[in-house]
């Protein structure tokens, strides 16, 4: 068993892709980060939603709560446990 700690990659990084594309307009990496930074305080460039994107950053729960709320779709989307990106 892998510790999270080893583990390479998130699950959420391309439903973070998916998520700015869909969102209307769609979103670059820089302009989710400016919403996420003016909504949340949160210290997000366009380098770390990269990163995410990529899988070569994890993902604390606030910040996931943060990318959320920024692409108006709801956690369990961005972590493949639900179908359909609307919250609720």
């Amino acid at each position: 068993m892998k510790s999270m700690f080893t583990m390479k990659g998130n699950i959420c990084g391309d439903k973070i892709r998916l998520g700015r594309a869909m969102h209307q307009p769609p979103l670059t990496q820089e302009e989710l980060a400016k919403k996420i930074q003016l909504s949340s305080g949160l210290e997000v460039t366009k380098v770390i939603i990269s990163r995410i994107e990529k899988g070569e950053r994890h993902v604390i729960d606030q910040e996931l709560r943060m990318i959320a709320q920024a692409l108006n779709v709801s956690m369990d989307w961005l972590v493949g446990d639900a179908d359909k990106p609307d919250r609720g």
